[in-house]
């Protein structure tokens, strides 16, 4: 039997669905006669319960089970026929008017719209390039050998000075009084890596052990702390200890002590420029996607179901509470977050999505096996037991299956960069690293 699709809006369209009244009837009775042998009440054995007494306790959920069943058989049924791909669940109502012994319902849906890509020959797409400089490799090695280092006291008749570790006291009121957060004992931090406010800074600098000093501090309009920021308060003091750092030599023994194969100097910076490429590689293999998904974006037409787009919503807003409840925040699936906020991030992966699908499938840019091995053979080198990260992906398909889609955002960006107009930018190591 012939299905009649009527196009409503846009991707908008309608079936009208016709069941037999006793079909579902017989359904109905099917089941609860399947529900009589195992369904237990006061006053009769299992498997003894009257019909009459079934039907009364489970009728209506029974009904309500075996319309929603048959409906969407029906529904998808008609969609195949149709050849529709539908996005999203349909939306039924109960049709008046339907012949007699029938029942009749109103799907109506959204399809997959057309997708039209556009000339890609037109789009212009930055990509990004960077190299790992001797002066990178300097810094990574004085990160290393910051955690590494050791402290020693100095002595008292010395002020703290950049670089000193300084054990302090203090204590901050506002208007006189005490806030939340503004006291502490035995308080370490190191002058000059900006962990304390710049005015906190300043007025520990130059202090000796032993030493007390109030002084005023402004806090910044945006400040974290929300409940002070803009505020100024007044600081008391007293600088218990300070703390020259020392930090180890680059020689062998250091490199030996990162468990560098090559235990010499060169091993070690060659250890580390490796690493680096690895690192670079990586963010510029991301910004380049982000600018060929731009650049799809632009280029492509297509209308974006809304069904989809409340789908990403949704679990945007329920990722967002399963956020907030790994930080600890009460009650964090029943937080209040307005929809409003994902919409147009929402509406935008949607389209992203069916643009690289449709893309993906008209150019065969498919993840390969041999691909999807080889981006994981590279992740897994930068670890200590490459071995096992290896076994750890490939023992489960959700994260063999997140890998293809990086490897298929991969082929994609190759392919676009290969046809679009390309403008090539040199972006500073420390620039790309922040």
């Amino acid at each position: 039997m012939a299905v009649t699709v009527e196009t409503l809006e846009k991707l908008e369209r309608r079936i009208t669905l016709r069941l037999s009244a006793d079909t579902i009837k017989n359904e109905v009775e099917s089941r609860l006669k399947r529900l009589a042998k195992t369904v237990k009440a006061d006053g009769f054995r299992p498997g003894k319960v009257p019909m009459s007494v079934v039907s009364q306790r489970y009728g209506y959920s029974v009904q309500y089970e075996v319309m929603n069943d048959k409906v969407g058989e029906a529904f998808s049924q008609a969609a195949n026929e149709a050849k529709l791909r539908v996005a999203g669940a349909p939306r039924i109502s109960e049709k008046d008017g339907a012949p007699e012994g029938e029942m009749a319902f109103d799907a109506t849906f959204e399809v997959y719209p057309e997708v039209k890509l556009g000339d890609l020959a037109s789009a212009e797409v930055e990509r990004t390039a960077s190299e790992v400089t001797e002066a990178a490799i300097d810094k990574t090695l004085d990160i290393l050998r910051k955690q590494r280092r050791t402290f020693a006291q100095r002595p008292a008749v010395e002020a703290a000075a950049d670089e000193d570790r300084v054990t302090i006291d203090f204590e901050g009121k506002i208007d006189g009084v005490p806030f939340d957060g503004g006291k502490a004992e035995g308080f370490q931090f190191i002058l000059g890596e900006g962990r304390m406010l710049e005015a906190f800074e300043k007025a520990v600098r130059g202090m000796k052990a032993g030493e007390s000093k109030t002084f005023p501090l402004q806090f910044p309009e945006d400040y974290q702390g929300k409940d002070v920021a803009g505020k100024e308060a007044d600081f008391l003091v007293t600088l218990k200890k300070v703390e020259v750092q020392h930090l180890p030599e680059v020689n062998e023994a250091f490199a030996k002590s990162l468990g560098i194969q090559d235990a010499t100097v060169e091993g070690l910076r060659a250890d580390i420029k490796k690493n680096l490429e690895r690192e670079v590689k990586f963010r510029v293999a991301a910004r380049n996607k982000a600018a060929v998904m731009d650049a799809l974006v632009k280029t492509a037409e297509l209308d974006v179901p809304r069904a989809l787009v409340a789908g990403e919503v949704e679990r945007m807003i329920e990722n967002a509470r399963a956020d907030l409840k790994k930080r600890g925040v009460k009650d964090a699936d029943k937080a209040p977050i307005p929809a409003e906020l994902f919409a147009e991030q929402a509406e935008r992966r949607v389209r992203l999505g069916l643009v690289v699908a449709e893309l993906v499938r008209a150019n065969q840019l498919q993840a390969k096996p041999e691909q999807i091995t080889s981006h994981i053979d590279e992740m897994a080198q930068s670890y200590e037991k490459p071995e096992e990260v290896k076994r750890w992906y490939f023992g489960d398909r959700q994260r063999l299956a997140e890998v293809e889609a990086v490897v298929i955002e991969n082929n994609v960006a190759d392919f676009v960069l290969g046809k679009a107009k390309v403008v090539d930018k040199t972006v500073p190591f420390d620039e790309l690293m922040v």
